[in-house]
């Protein structure tokens, strides 16, 4: 296990956003290592809860060693989809006082060559957030078609090279098995015909499979709306996406709730009638240039607020 300091991502803002009322009920969809769920339980009282999901054993075993023993903390392992599951369970369907998300890859699961997330240090090929569930990236690569590569690093990564990156794949694993990062990053270096000035030519590419390995955007287009039933009116949806795909779904979601009900738009109709279920609270926002320079890692995240309003 990762021993590294984790730095929660825009840590003050998240906390202002959730708005925590110390008796409150709050879900955390991606503990991580607990920055952001170690800031909220200092601000719960004794008859504060907090839920606690991550789908990595790994933090979840950090979070029971952390926050085990206090009786304010649920934890359980499983996606961020699960949550409302988890909240039905624990009787606080249409309670919940805020829920976070800190969506993708953590430092310690980057960090962590065994892990096989990061093109930067050599390691196996795995990219699973849950190591013992689904395909791992290897395995998937070993016998995918040609045709569903390209679209994967197309969709989720915005590759403009799809096409070629998955046709050099195919050539390349007849060779030899692709089972570690570095063989991955080189072969998708070898089909890029560009570089872009200070980003390595296998980024999109490990983004675009991890994304795909993980149902990130399935888990989170699903989350959304039933996050939202949990919520109690008045409690709030903290969300912090690092890409666009991720922000993009984030962003409709809240946009399509604020505007309710799908009427005609000649029919006059009031706001009340329009049946709106979520607020905007304030514009998107970004960490700070100071934050930036101490964590480099936050450089792209964008972190989005809304309130439940019925």
């Amino acid at each position: 296990m990762s021993t590294k300091t984790h730095i929660p991502v825009m840590l003050e803002e998240v906390l202002e956003g959730l708005n925590i009322r110390p008796d409150g009920c709050y879900a955390d969809g991606t503990f991580g290592r607990g920055g952001h769920a170690r800031a909220i339980l200092e601000r719960l009282g004794p008859q504060g809860r907090l839920l606690a999901i991550d789908k990595d054993p790994q933090a979840i075993a950090w979070a029971r060693e952390q926050f085990g023993d206090d009786p304010r903390v649920t934890i359980q392992q499983g996606s961020f989809c699960e949550l409302p599951r988890q909240v039905r369970q624990l009787g606080w369907w249409g309670q919940v006082d805020g829920i976070l998300l800190d969506l993708g890859v953590s430092s310690p699961q980057l960090d962590d060559p065994a892990r096989g997330f990061s093109f930067r240090e050599d390691g196996p090929l795995d990219m699973r957030m849950d190591p013992g569930s689904g395909q791992s990236a290897a395995e998937w690569l070993a016998s995918a078609e040609e045709q569903d590569i390209a679209a994967v690093l197309k969709e989720y990564g915005e590759e403009r090279f799809a096409r070629r990156i998955a046709r050099a794949i195919i050539r390349e694993r007849e060779k030899a098995p692709i089972d570690t990062t570095r063989r991955l990053a080189a072969i998708v270096a070898g089909a890029n015909p560009t570089r872009e000035r200070n980003k390595d030519p296998a980024t999109r590419s490990f983004q675009a499979i991890r994304i795909f390995i993980n149902s990130e955007l399935e888990d989170l287009k699903k989350a959304l709306p039933e996050m939202l039933e949990a919520l109690r009116p008045g409690g709030r949806l903290v969300v912090i996406s690092f890409h666009s795909l991720e922000d993009r779904i984030v962003k409709r979601f809240i946009r399509e709730q604020q505007r309710g009900d799908d009427f005609p738009p000649d029919l006059p109709i009031t706001h009340v009638q329009l049946n709106s279920r979520l607020r905007a609270v304030g514009k998107a926002r970004f960490p700070s240039a100071e934050e930036v320079r101490a964590n480099p890692r936050s450089r792209s995240a964008v972190l989005r607020i809304a309130e439940r309003l019925s």
